[in-house]
């Protein structure tokens, strides 16, 4: 196994290659069903085989928890068995050609109660492979690449879920160009009961790429996945990630701390508008950031409109994408190096870093394993920081015991007033002048204005984004969130449902292909299968029709990256020439009209071999290739050319003679019945008036 394999992570179907390694699971079948063959990936919470489903004779990916992680022998055990469980039942809930498919899930109990999960094979590599290949790369090929990964995440944002570790180790890139999302293993429902991403206080996820939120709060929505794509893209720009430390826990907390730089500092260059597209994915002011994947893949679109239109400078763009606001920096006693807060985070900080060592010293620091990074303080506390720098206080000596005069009184008094003002004016300035923002989540735009209104507060509309889940007119998100604190008489912005996003496929019909397929971009439809066909209409390199076909049911309401599949002409249909002579010139003009050619007799001439109305010759040859439209010339045969008998009684022999052999008779002299002295013609055999073959032999009877 290589090291690079070593260093990957949890994912689905990896590709294969040689240096997959075989283990003691190898050669296992599993639950009497799936048998397992070479090892393909390991990381922190499983190991991914290729097998084959003996009872469906295919290839699949089977992911097996490592040892000790299933037995459910403790509770902390027990909450990563039900993790991997619910992995199964979050991603089979996804059906989107870029999410790899969960086809099984189970446990082996008749062996050693191994729990697995049977996904999608996907041979290939992933997007780390590409980026250690292709970065930095350019912002038209990265947000290409990163557009079906969007995708596949707003599916699943759509149905409520969470991916949590999303990482270029999970995006997979079939050999067929597809690219596919892996590895729903950390997704969680969404619900408004709960928003907590972390199982008893531990940290799980691929420190390059965590949310800021995730780290201090260890709650996350939609909003930490889009942080991690907006991570990928400055990678995926640059070739290098945007914060690097020398333990896990330092590069968290560089996530808290540290805006992610623009691209164009370490690649400069880039448009203004593509770093601001990295800033708004990357704010970490979650608020700031794209609602979900969806949200972001159409800032998307909108950027790679202007990448592809040749647009520099748009700085309408640039101010419509850059987040309104930045983070504030953290006050001086709230440091950015990490400190160990316990035993347990400190131990398990350093078994990571020493992975990360580990991995570094092989050149492949760049591949991430998902892991337990630690376990967090309870909610509420100080995020571990370093310890401080100041230097030690040294206690002061006690002075001596002095009577306290009126004044020390009045002073202590005067403090204690201030004191006392000063707690309750903080505590009015920071929590009492403050009211609860109620949820209207759910509700439509109006009963949620009259709900806000009889709370006191105020509301406004401020964006409106398309929901598979919600009806239009329906409010999906608030800011302030419910619960949050808002003052009296503020205003509540409202995200207000769209409804699905959907369009009719458009008329692409004589269009050429890059026409079709700016058209399809302006519906967020993207182009499938280009097929070829004969058109005698359509002229070469135009689209005949698409599939689903325009106007009909099929076409109208698709949701956006629909695949299109186009029927490109390749011209008019060829018709090879054939051997048409000899035979009735009106039959072949007819059978010859029919398929769209045109006949023309250009001449007739006798012949003595072709009959009356058969075809002497033709043109173009046999073999020529021929199109609608085109004439095809006839030399058509009269027949053999016929001669009338002239009346020949009475001429002279010779003249008589000399009268057939002119007409092109040949004559042959015979005596008549009455035979005087030969001098005289008297008749002929054909007879006079009848009309003979030229060249026929008539026979001259002579007296």
């Amino acid at each position: 196994m290589r090291d690079d394999q070593r260093a990957r992570g949890d994912s689905a179907a990896r590709p294969g290659d040689p240096g997959r390694t075989r283990d003691h699971q190898s050669g296992r079948l599993l639950d009497d069903r799936y048998l397992i063959g070479s090892r393909i990936a390991r990381g922190g919470m499983a190991s991914v085989y290729e097998a084959v489903d003996t009872r469906l004779d295919r290839t699949v990916a089977v992911k097996i928890m490592h040892p000790g992680l299933g037995d459910a022998t403790s509770h902390d055990d027990d909450s990563f068995a039900r993790r991997f469980v619910r992995e199964a039942r979050s991603a089979a809930r996804l059906s989107h050609p870029n999410v790899v498919a969960v086809y099984d899930q189970g446990r082996d109990d008749t062996g050693d109660g191994t729990i697995y999960l049977v996904m999608e094979f996907v041979p290939g590599h992933t997007l780390r492979d590409t980026i250690t290949k292709e970065a930095p790369m350019s912002p038209e090929r990265a947000l290409a690449i990163l557009d079906p990964v969007l995708s596949a995440l707003a599916a699943a944002h759509r149905a409520g879920l969470i991916h949590r570790d999303v990482k270029p180790e999970n995006v997979l890139i079939a050999d067929d160009g597809r690219i596919k999302v892996a590895d729903f293993g950390l997704a969680k429902a969404v619900s408004a009961e709960t928003q907590h991403t972390a199982t008893n206080g531990v940290l799980i996820g691929t420190v390059s790429y965590l949310a800021p939120e995730l780290v201090v709060e260890q709650r996350a929505d939609a909003r930490a996945d889009v942080y991690a794509v907006g991570v990928i893209l400055f990678e995926l720009l640059t070739g290098t990630k945007p914060h690097t430390g020398e333990t896990p826990i330092a590069v968290a907390y560089r996530h808290v701390h540290h805006d992610v730089p623009h691209p164009s500092s370490v690649v400069p260059g880039l448009p203004t508008y593509v770093d601001a597209l990295v800033a708004r994915a990357t704010s970490r002011d979650a608020s700031l950031r794209p609602a979900d994947a969806t949200v972001l893949l159409h800032h998307v679109h909108r950027v790679s409109h202007a990448l592809n239109s040749g647009v520099r400078d748009d700085p309408e763009l640039v101010d419509d994408l850059m987040p309104s606001a930045r983070v504030i920096a953290p006050d001086d006693h709230y440091d950015t190096t990490p400190e160990p807060v316990s035993s347990l985070w400190e131990a398990r900080a350093d078994r990571t870093a020493d992975r990360t060592a580990d991995r570094a010293a092989h050149g492949r620091a760049d591949h991430e394993e998902t892991s337990v990074i630690a376990t967090a303080p309870e909610q509420g506390t100080r995020p571990p920081g370093p310890p401080h720098s100041l230097p030690p206080v040294r206690p002061q000596q006690q002075a001596p015991r002095q009577r306290r005069g009126r004044r020390s009184v009045v002073l202590a008094v005067l403090i204690a007033l201030l004191v006392a003002g000063l707690g309750a004016g903080g505590y009015w300035f920071g929590w009492g002048r403050y009211t609860s923002t109620p949820s209207v989540v759910g509700l439509d735009q109006a009963a949620a204005a009259a709900k806000l209104d009889k709370a006191g507060l105020g509301s406004e509309v401020t964006s409106e984004v398309y929901s598979e889940t919600a009806e239009a007119g329906e409010v999906i998100a608030t800011r302030p969130e419910p619960g949050d604190r808002i003052l009296p008489d503020d205003s509540v912005e409202l995200t207000v449902s769209l409804g699905p996003e959907r369009y009719d496929v458009p008329d692409l019909r004589g269009m050429t292909v890059e026409e079709a397929e700016d058209a399809l971009d302006e519906v967020k439809m993207v182009l499938g299968q280009q097929k070829e066909a004969y058109s005698d209409t359509v002229p070469k390199g135009e689209v005949i029709k698409t599939k689903p076909a325009f106007g009909t049911d099929a076409a109208k309401q698709q949701p956006p990256n629909t695949a299109v599949t186009l029927f490109i002409s390749k011209g008019k249909t060829p018709i090879k020439v054939r051997d048409w002579t000899g035979r009735d010139a009106e039959e072949i003009e007819k059978a010859l009209e029919s398929r769209g050619l045109q006949v023309k007799v250009t001449d007739t001439e006798y012949s003595d071999d072709v009959p009356e109305g058969d075809i002497i010759s033709q043109s173009p040859k046999v073999g020529t290739t021929v199109y609608k439209g085109d004439t095809i010339e006839f030399v058509v045969s009269r027949g053999p050319e016929l001669v009338t008998v002239p009346a020949i009684r009475y001429l002279s022999t010779d003249d008589a003679v000399e009268k057939l052999e002119d007409l092109g008779f040949k004559v042959k002299k015979e005596r008549a019945s009455i035979y005087l002295s030969g001098q005289v013609a008297w008749a002929t055999d054909p007879e006079s008036g009848e009309r003979v073959k030229k060249g026929s032999t008539i026979i001259l009877y002579i007296v």
